[in-house]
């Protein structure tokens, strides 16, 4: 076996390593970060910045990444199972809330519905928000923000 075909192989079977709802699960957090950059109608060019850096690490191609921004309402909000999952996906989705550094109203509503979706308590949705704004915020890293909410 010459060394493109075992690079090739190698390749072919990285490609595989991720299931279908791997991938949907990715697309679907994917999609979230879309809708709060499109909360308030507008995609600045910071939220751009942060969207085509989420597709890039989440494994969205960008035609694929185009398709989400242009029909962003046809994707669900899949929460994940557990609370450290939810707790990245938070982070992620106020990271997006705060790329401009604005949170406006909007994005905070919809922030706030979408943190309810993702299976915190509701009536712990507006402290949530702040909370996770605040971190941003402060500019603290994932397993600082991890470690604020445990």
């Amino acid at each position: 076996m010459g060394f493109s075909t075992f690079t090739k192989n190698i390749f072919m079977s990285f490609s595989h390593l991720y299931t279908p709802g791997f991938r949907n699960r990715n697309r679907d957090h994917f999609a979230a970060i879309v809708r709060v950059a499109l909360a308030d109608g507008v995609i600045s060019d910071e939220e751009m910045a942060f969207i085509k850096r989420t597709a890039i690490n989440l494994e969205i191609e960008e035609e694929e990444c185009q398709h989400i921004i242009d029909n962003v309402h046809d994707y669900p909000i899949n929460p994940p199972a557990d609370q450290k999952g939810r707790i990245e996906r938070l982070y992620d989705l106020t990271r997006m809330v705060y790329a401009d550094k604005i949170a406006d109203t909007e994005e905070k509503k919809l922030l706030k519905r979408i943190i309810v979706g993702l299976g915190f308590p509701t009536q712990e949705a507006d402290a949530v928000v702040e909370k996770a704004l605040a971190e941003i915020d402060k500019e603290s890293d994932e397993d600082d923000f991890l470690a604020a909410f445990s």
